[in-house]
Formats: C-alpha cells, sequence, structure tokens
C-alpha cells in the first residue's frame, strides 16, 4: 500500500474462521468502490487462519494477531485504533457484501448533512440450507432509546456488517465494551445514536449467513442484557412499560440458558413493575409449579410455545 491514507478502513475480526474468511475477504475485494484497506484482526485463532490471509497478494489486506482470543469487541477495537481511513466498515468473517455496497454508501454520505455519523443498509439472512430472507432492518430516530411497537432498544436488527461509519465518532462515543460478551452492536449504535443521526438504506447490500457464533451463544444473552439493563436503566425506568420489558426478556433468557428460577424471577420483576404489561400473569406461576414437579425448563418452554401462552401482546 502506498503512503496515501485511504478512505474506507475495513475491520474483519475473526476467530478460527479459516473455511470462511475467504468468502468475506473476496467480497470487499470485489466492491466497485476501490479506496480502502482490509484489516483482518485474528483474535488468538488455532487454525489456519493467518495462512488463509497471507494467501492475498493484494497490499491493500493489512493482518493483525491477538496472542490470545478476547473476544470480538476487543478485536474490533484493535482494528479501529489500527484503522488509517476516514470511514470505518465493519464485515464479518463468515458473512458477504454485495459489489455496490461501499460505492453506494459513499455516494449517499457525500449528500447527507454533518450531523449523520453513521448508514446502514437492509440484508439478506442466508440459512444452511442456502435459503435467502430479507431482513429489514428498522428505522431509527435520533436520540431514543426503545422501539415503542416493539419494546426493545430501537437499535435492534441493525446489521453492523451494513454499515458505514465516520471515524470521528469513535472519539466521541469510545470503542466497543469488552466487558458485553453479546450484543456488542447493540450498545455502539444506541451510544452513537445519542450524538448522531443514522441514515438507513432501504435495499439489502449484505448476505448475512446465519451460522453458529457470537450471535447463537444462548448462555451470554442474559449476561449482555443485564449489562445493557445496568447501563441504561435511568433511562429505561423512566418508562415502566419499558423497564418491565427488559425484565421480561432477561428472563427468558435466563431460562433458555437453563437458568430457570432466576428467570422467575425476572419475570416476576417485570411483573412487580407494571401488572398491567402482562396478558396472563397466572403464566408464571404456573411455569413455577411445571419446573418444581418435573424440573424441566425447556420442556416447560416449549409447552408453553405450542399452548401460545404469550405473556407479551
Amino acid at each position: 500500500m502506498d503512503n496515501r491514507k485511504p478512505k474506507v478502513s475495513v475491520i474483519l475480526p475473526s476467530y478460527n474462521r479459516a473455511h470462511l474468511i475467504g468468502r468475506s475477504i473476496q467480497s470487499v475485494l470485489d466492491q466497485t468502490f476501490h479506496d480502502f484497506e482490509i484489516i483482518v484482526v485474528d483474535d488468538g485463532s488455532t487454525d489456519n487462519t493467518e495462512d488463509v490471509i497471507k494467501s492475498y497478494s493484494d497490499s491493500r489486506i493489512r493482518y493483525i494477531r491477538h496472542q490470545e482470543n478476547r473476544g470480538g469487541s476487543a478485536a474490533r477495537n484493535t482494528g479501529i485504533k489500527a484503522a488509517n481511513g476516514e470511514y470505518i466498515a465493519f464485515q464479518d468473517s463468515d458473512d458477504e457484501w454485495l459489489t455496490e455496497k461501499l460505492k453506494t454508501q459513499m455516494e449517499i454520505f457525500k449528500t447527507l448533512s454533518p450531523e449523520v455519523g453513521l448508514i446502514y443498509t437492509d440484508m439478506f439472512r442466508i440459512n444452511s440450507k442456502g435459503n435467502q430472507k430479507y431482513l429489514h432492518s428498522p428505522t431509527v430516530v435520533h436520540g431514543n432509546l426503545i422501539n415503542p411497537r416493539t419494546l426493545d432498544y430501537q437499535v435492534a436488527g441493525i446489521g453492523i456488517q451494513s454499515t458505514l461509519v465516520k471515524k470521528e465518532c469513535f472519539n466521541k462515543v469510545g470503542y466497543f465494551d469488552e466487558k458485553l460478551p453479546r450484543y456488542i452492536d447493540f450498545d455502539m449504535f444506541i451510544r452513537l445514536l445519542q450524538h448522531y443521526n443514522f441514515h438507513h438504506i432501504k435495499k439489502p447490500f449484505v448476505n448475512y449467513w446465519a451460522v453458529e457464533g457470537i450471535s447463537s451463544n444462548n448462555k451470554a444473552l442474559p449476561i449482555a442484557r443485564k449489562i445493557l439493563l445496568k447501563k441504561y436503566f435511568d433511562a429505561l425506568s423512566k418508562n415502566d412499560i419499558y423497564l418491565a420489558y427488559q425484565y421480561y426478556l432477561i428472563g427468558r433468557a435466563l431460562q433458555s440458558s437453563g437458568k430457570f428460577i432466576e428467570g422467575m424471577n425476572y419475570i416476576l420483576k417485570a411483573f412487580k413493575t407494571t401488572p398491567l404489561a402482562i396478558k396472563f400473569p397466572v403464566t408464571s406461576i404456573f411455569i413455577l409449579f411445571y419446573q418444581k414437579i418435573y424440573s424441566a425448563p425447556s420442556k416447560v418452554y416449549r409447552k408453553m410455545k405450542n399452548l401460545k401462552l404469550n405473556i407479551w401482546k
């Protein structure tokens, strides 16, 4: 690479994805916009990831290796700190960009006000059988924490691999939270949206491959939800419905990870916060009674799901 700084730095963290990362890298190299660098952050892989990266002769690819696995947040932070570009794009090691992604985002950025710090797009979700589904990202509002329709964080559904961010934004909001085992993108988007406007391109420019990874780690889910609750408790507590729903989601996540009694405590906490938000409060008592008798939380969950006893409307 010459001494001229690229316009875009593409951060690509990876951990033991040697068999997949080539697809992701190639989709970046195939972009119709060419003024970029790719920073691959190998997060302590034990496979032949390094060999795969070094098989590419393109001088725009930079390889950084963590000596031990530190997690996705740390890998992305390493990439941001090493980035030379004016804009930061994030790619995952198993996903693909469509060829016009960067070009479209860069052209649109030129037309937007300085208050816009991030552009994101819709995505295609591809399952293990190769079936494709259109994922419509939400259109978010500056300054809002919760989507009043879903009652969850309004940034839920934005794919980090679809985003393009002004690098200067990270000087304002800081880096990814390395304590979070999941939802690291949620937290970053929440912080960015407190200071900048987002622009939504309602067209898919990413193939998101639904495979095992951070987003499928059920044990990390309740931990991450608890951290987010603590971070944004003051804002959530201004609305009982919003706060109660977060308690409920933590409860369900705990149940899914096998911590059934603790999960029930959070669901009951949701009920105590705002009883009117729960359609079938007796369901909580039924679940607890069922668990004590049969000690099978996963079976209870499936039973409740089959009966369509949905606590939340």
